[in-house]
């Protein structure tokens, strides 16, 4: 059973940082492009950052610089690590495991964790 737990969310402040994982099971994780997706309320679900396999990464744009994806292949876990933060980022954030290869169908989500950038 395939499994994407996100943890690390929460309340922070204008300017302040979080850093969010999701960690796997199930999966074979170095087969995977992980990537962070969001969603706040009344608006569309939208790509924050992806990594693939071997490491690539690519951003939304206007998220460079504030947010970086990573990830440990012996800990199955991705990371977003998200500083200057504001409360324009505040949304439920997903987790995404998409396997590697095409046509497969592999496409798994997390169960979402909340972040409000409030003060």
């Amino acid at each position: 059973q395939v499994q994407l737990v996100e943890s690390g969310g929460g309340l922070v402040q204008p300017g302040g940082s979080l850093r969010l994982s999701c960690a796997a099971s199930g999966i074979i994780f170095r087969a995977y492009s992980m990537g962070w997706y969001r969603q706040a309320p009344g608006q569309q679900r939208e790509l924050v950052a992806v990594i693939s396999s071997v490491g690539s990464t690519h951003y939304e744009d206007s998220l460079k610089g504030r947010f970086t994806i990573s990830r440990d292949n012996v800990k199955n876990t991705v990371y977003l690590q998200m500083n200057s933060l504001k409360p324009e980022d505040t949304a439920v954030y997903y987790c995404n495991a998409k396997l590697e290869i095409v046509g497969s169908g592999a496409d798994y989500w997390g169960q979402g964790t909340q972040v409000t950038v409030s003060s």
